[in-house]
């Protein structure tokens, strides 16, 4: 299947789907000013007063360990000043996409490792951007919230497409060498990774953000190749070799070699940098809480 059909079969599907969550109505106003030169913290600061809870939220982020700041921010508009506009966009992104994905009627096991691993990812990623700058600077928020949702097509899998769900368990119980997305290829012709690409397109994320999702498994095909596709497939990867079972191995995979030529990372870097994911992980704690997990 061609590249455009895939995208076309997955917009058809996405459609299809009745009561698929969006971002919050705050991210969206806050994406729109946020490059705005004549737009100051108070105004940022507004905007998501208009939404208490996403406020609270906010504020508790910037309060975590997370940023570990020396002392207490005690408003949304301190919270601009003190992280930025671009931070706060991407707290009230990642708090959002928390909430959306949020489902009852899911295996809780499967919720619960998909948010570790997502939170794993996400923190594995902000550490890269700090990291690894071998094509430039990547801003760690960003990378953050890239990591979070690089696998968000799983989950509309998981919660909104019953009948695919069941056939690709069907087809794991048989199938215990390929990697998930490369199994999802296989029952459904296209990916988890496509599904997500797609979805944050139609959610209206910065292009960036959905090619970072989009090509998480295969940067190379990106034709930006921006270093964010390449980090986010790092992340992922650290993330799983840090924290996946002996049992699950399969499901890591190697690091492909484009990868880690283009981040320049050898053997010795990649298990400093599980050892500093290690340390890390002890942030996500508060957004554990928020997907009811804490």
């Amino acid at each position: 299947m061609s590249t455009v059909a895939i995208d076309n079969r997955i917009k058809q599907v996405i459609s299809n789907i009745r009561n698929l969550p969006t971002p919050t109505q705050v991210f969206h106003q806050i994406q729109k000013v946020i490059n705005d030169p004549g737009v100051g913290a108070g105004h940022v600061a507004a905007i998501l007063a208009e939404d208490p809870a996403m406020s609270v939220k906010v504020l508790k982020l910037t309060n975590s360990a997370f940023y570990g700041l020396a002392r207490e921010i005690e408003s949304v508009k301190q919270a601009v000043v003190i992280v930025g506009m671009e931070a706060v966009k991407n707290l009230v992104l990642s708090a959002s996409v928390l909430d959306m994905f949020k489902a009852d009627h899911i295996d809780q096991n499967y919720q619960e490792t998909f948010w570790r691993h997502s939170l794993a990812a996400a923190f594995s990623c902000r550490i890269m951007a700090r990291r690894i700058k071998a094509h430039g600077m990547v801003d760690p928020d960003a990378a953050f919230s890239a990591g979070l949702l690089h696998d968000v097509g799983k989950m509309v899998v998981s919660c909104f497409l019953k009948d695919e769900h069941e056939k690709l368990v069907a087809a794991r119980a048989e199938n215990r060498t390929l990697p998930d997305y490369q199994l999802e290829q296989q029952v459904f012709g296209y990916n988890h990774a496509h599904i997500g690409g797609v979805l944050a397109t139609q959610w209206k994320l910065p292009q960036k953000l959905c090619d970072g999702i989009m090509y998480h498994h295969d940067p190379a095909a990106s034709d930006t190749q921006d270093p964010l596709n390449y980090l986010v497939n790092l992340g992922d990867f650290v993330a799983k070799k840090t924290f996946y079972d002996r049992a699950d191995s399969y499901l890591v995979g190697e690091l492909d070699p484009d990868v880690a030529t283009f981040c320049q990372v050898g053997e010795e870097e990649i298990e400093a940098l599980c050892d500093l994911l290690r340390e890390e992980y002890v942030k996500a704690e508060t957004f554990m809480q928020m997907v009811g997990l804490g």
